[in-house]
């Protein structure tokens, strides 16, 4: 049966936990195949307001089984307590399954993030300091511990004694920091194996046993294409493959399974963190639609960067994904602007960029200008009520289309506000 991945087409924070939790109801299984306790989903389910980390929004149905693919990084803590957080909300963890291949965070992971930022100072990535980067590491140098040595207790003390060599040299002699005892880590985390032990399962079988039987899945993205560590604004990524083509390699499912790529844009654009941002606001416009569209992190709480939405961006997104369909999230909250700007390309350094420039040192201000459109606007228009396409206020309608002809992509959801609700579909079809 064909499937879906869906995922971000900026830079994170797009709205993919609401759209995840709004269609997943469609699908037999809900798959996260990259990232880690890094990412964050705020999903609303009836009045519950629920912020997701790690465990995939499809929990919160009875019909779906939600997988951790191989492709992600586990700490066992955030796990047990995403669990145990789920199940006095009422939502059971029952069907909740782990790939036995995804690696494990370590605390010496989340040391070693942190003081990784604090050493590199101005020049600091804007990691979430969760040990995400530093656990993809381990696992990319073939020294990581995954979540089936947990079982293990003799495996896991071999592989936590080879890597405590290392890794307390570094914590000691470079960062200054107290080192780990195998007996003090193995007294963290054995108990989790046991929480851990019924979900585990050899998923990569199980899924494509499933896909055989019929059924079909929707693939989660964690953060946004341009945080994606071969495709995003490096250094400035995080440590997967969020793109579409991470899905196969984070799940073991082959690609010819997948028929549909959603990608989750906000109707103006958002970055958490440092690294370039070529339409960011940083004025009075900014601020509003900061606060108008309560864009702080779900993760960290950290202020979110604003600006006009990027159709260069958004185009980049839509080639190196395929992009079948685009969810447009929070045009609700353009209702607080007058005119509204969209950038069509970059210039810089007397060059015109119609697409993602090569070199990502141009996209810094002091190399580039965006190249804007403008649109009327719907100020003090309230849209959220709106049911269907043409519901929404003419220039609400324009904006739309407008977006749809520089991005190449249809604008098959609209979401006109934060409750499932208050979606507008435009076309969408899950099969």
């Amino acid at each position: 049966m064909p499937s879906t991945v869906l995922l971000g087409a900026q830079w994170g924070d797009e709205g993919k936990g609401k759209i995840t939790d709004l269609i997943s109801s469609d699908y037999d299984y809900v798959v996260r195949y990259q990232g880690g306790n890094n990412a964050g989903h705020t999903v609303i389910h009836g009045d519950t307001k629920l912020a997701l980390h790690l465990i995939p929004s499809g929990v919160m149905y009875d019909h779906i089984t939600p997988v951790i693919g191989n492709g992600c990084v586990v700490d066992p803590k955030v796990l047990t307590e995403e669990m145990q957080m789920l199940e006095g909300e009422g939502f059971s963890c029952e069907n909740l399954r782990i790939s036995c291949d995804a690696h494990v965070i370590m605390p010496y992971h989340i040391d070693l993030d942190g003081a990784s930022e604090r050493h590199l100072g101005k020049h600091e990535i804007g990691t979430t300091k969760r040990g995400i980067g530093p656990a993809y590491e381990d696992k990319a140098g073939r020294t990581g511990i995954r979540i089936q040595d947990l079982l293990d207790e003799k495996i896991f003390r071999e592989k936590l004694e080879a890597a405590l060599a290392i890794k307390n040299q570094v914590l000691t002699k470079i960062y200054g920091l107290e080192p780990y005892a195998v007996d003090q880590i193995c007294e963290m985390y054995l108990p989790y194996a046991e929480v851990i032990r019924p979900h585990m399962a050899e998923t990569a079988q199980l899924l494509n046993q499933e896909l055989r039987a019929g059924k079909n899945i929707l693939f989660e993205g964690a953060q946004g294409t341009l945080l994606d560590i071969d495709h995003g604004t490096y250094p400035f990524v995080t440590s997967s493959s969020c793109c579409a083509g991470g899905a196969p390699t984070g799940s073991g499912v082959g690609p010819k399974a997948i028929n549909k790529v959603l990608g989750i844009a906000k109707a103006y654009i958002t970055r958490v963190g440092s690294g370039p941002f070529p339409t960011e606001l940083k004025d009075e416009v900014g601020e509003r639609l900061c606060k108008v569209g309560g864009e702080y992190g779900v993760t960290t709480g950290r202020k979110r960067r604003c600006g006009w939405f990027d159709a260069v961006v958004s185009r980049y997104a839509a080639d190196v994904n395929s992009l079948t369909d685009m969810a447009l999230t929070k045009l609700d909250v353009l209702s607080c602007v007058d005119r509204i700007k969209v950038c069509v390309a970059y210039e810089a350094d007397g060059k015109r960029y119609d697409y993602f420039p090569m070199q990502h040192s141009v996209l810094y201000p002091k190399h580039v200008t965006p190249i804007y459109e403008e649109l009327p606007g719907w100020e003090g228009q309230d849209i959220s009520d709106c049911k269907t396409f043409e519901d929404l206020p003419a220039n609400a309608q324009r904006y739309v289309k407008y977006l749809e002809e520089v991005t190449g992509v249809p604008a098959s959801i609209i979401a006109v506000g934060p409750e499932r609700n208050q979606t507008i579909f435009h076309g969408w079809e899950s099969r």
